[in-house]
């Protein structure tokens, strides 16, 4: 029912837009700053009135979002559609490279389990080793790491 009443409704106010959505009204500010959404009309009094559409829109924002999409991606998506081009090739490019991103990623977490495995297991034969604070990480052999954690490294 309460959809219904908003496709009935032309003129939505930003905090029924927000209410409505689940999208907070900073957010809708910024989505419209960043093109995301188109600039609403204003009454004499300044306010921000929106038509029923921008549900719509906020949903499909929310839902790119869960696939992975960054706002950017989206905005461009969103630009391809309103220039009247299908953007359906584009978004398959964005997929097909972030399946590839997560590929990557999920072979580096393998990679760093199978290092913090290993490590345990050699400290469990160790036990405690002496050191500054703890001897055991202070002379860890640990390979994978962050491009920063690789950099403080001691030399030595």
């Amino acid at each position: 029912m309460q959809q219904r009443n908003v496709e009935l409704r032309a003129a939505l106010k930003i905090g029924e837009v927000s209410r409505l959505s689940g999208i907070g009204i900073e957010a809708l500010r910024f989505y419209e700053r960043s093109g995301l959404l188109d600039k609403p009309s204003r009454t004499q009094s300044g306010y921000r009135v929106y038509d029923a559409e921008v549900i719509e829109r906020l949903a499909f924002i929310k839902r790119a979002q869960l696939l992975g999409f960054s706002l950017e991606e989206i905005k461009q998506v969103i630009a391809e559609a309103r220039a009247g081009e299908s953007p359906c090739a584009e978004v398959r490019e964005i997929v097909r490279r972030r399946l590839q991103e997560l590929d990557e990623r999920m072979r580096e977490m393998r990679r760093h389990r199978n290092e913090l495995a290993k490590t345990l297991a050699e400290w469990d034969k160790t036990g405690a080793r002496k050191g500054h604070i703890c001897g055991l990480i202070e002379n860890a052999k640990i390979e994978h790491g962050t491009p920063q954690a690789k950099n403080l490294r001691r030399r030595g």
